[in-house]
């Protein structure tokens, strides 16, 4: 997928990374032992073959001249904080990170190496899949995603800080940085930027429900999830991880916006009861928060065509709108 947030490198660059990774003694030979994975808009990956034989995956942070929306800066240092995390206090399968490099000797941004995981993706397979089968994966992920909740946290909002002390502060603060990067570059919601603040402002005191900071996911869509073999192998890409409310999570979006799916077999493997009015208001903040943010992203990632945005602010239209249903 294209985004010139991608820091694609030379061969000669890749290579250099690689024998500081690995050492000499790894660094490829020839023509053929690195290619550019093309799933993803954020980070440039790419998958490569070692001297050895292992095969590995860099992920490489945006360049420092592009712009980057607010909730993304420093997203490189959270996924990797969001990784240990994952691999120290769950059994959630992540994949092992081998090295990391925040020097911008080699490059101009940061960089790191993790092993490379043997499955499919999800997402792309959603369509060969029979409802049961899907049903199954969605369970499946619902409880994974309860694990990762688990993890308690010192702080609301980012993983590395600046913390808040309440869950109403940090997700203000959030929401507030996404339509201050809509304002900058004068974004189109289809409505005064006015009208989203004042409904906001209007449920913000459903957030005070949230007393205790948990490690929340927040990007497990299918895109993210590699499956082998009928089972889930790996949980990839966590640079949007924070410390929140659950209910954020991505399975909980389709139960307010049908657009991104159904979220039964999720909510039934999670192991959640029926929603609260509360919290189904909750919910309902940050669908908005979501499709607020892939509205005003294609602003920042010079996506070809206006796909992105029609659709995105299809979804805006609808999440407003359920803030005049009971």
């Amino acid at each position: 997928m294209e985004s010139i947030t991608k820091n694609r490198q030379s061969m000669a660059v890749l290579r250099a990374m690689a024998e500081r990774a690995y050492g000499p003694g790894e660094v490829p030979g020839g023509d053929d032992w690195c290619s550019e994975l093309g799933h993803g808009w954020f980070n440039v990956a790419y998958r490569m073959r070692l001297r050895s034989g292992r095969e590995v995956v860099l992920k490489i942070a945006p360049p420092p001249h592009i712009e980057v929306m607010t909730y993304e800066r420093g997203a490189m240092a959270t996924e990797l904080t969001a990784l240990r995390l994952i691999r120290e206090q769950t059994t959630v399968p992540v994949p092992v990170v081998d090295f990391a490099d925040q020097s911008h000797e080699l490059c101009d941004a940061d960089y790191f190496f993790m092993e490379y995981v043997d499955g499919d993706n999800l997402g792309m397979l959603r369509d060969q899949h029979t409802p049961s089968v899907r049903a199954a994966y969605d369970e499946a992920l619902g409880a994974l995603n309860r694990s990762l909740n688990e993890v308690r946290g010192p702080h609301f909002g980012p993983l590395n800080g600046p913390g808040f002390p309440t869950w109403r502060a940090a997700f203000l603060s959030m929401i507030e940085g996404v339509l201050r990067d809509g304002e900058r570059r004068d974004v189109d919601l289809g409505r005064e930027y006015a009208q989203v603040r004042a409904v906001i402002a209007a449920h913000a005191d459903t957030l005070d429900e949230v007393t205790e900071p948990r490690f929340v996911e927040w990007d497990m869509w299918d895109n993210n999830v590699m499956v082998r073999d009928g089972r889930i192998v790996a949980i990839i890409d966590h640079e949007r991880a924070l410390y929140g409310d659950p209910l954020i999570e991505a399975g909980f979006t389709g139960s307010e916006v049908p657009a991104f799916g159904d979220s039964s077999a999720f909510i039934r493997g999670y192991g959640r009861g029926p929603a609260t009015g509360s919290e189904r208001v909750r919910r309902r903040l940050y669908c908005l928060y979501l499709v607020l943010i892939m509205t005003i992203e294609t602003a920042y990632r010079n996506f070809p065509g206006t796909d992105n945005y029609d659709w995105a602010r299809g979804r805006l239209d609808e999440t407003m709108a359920l803030f005049d249903q009971p």
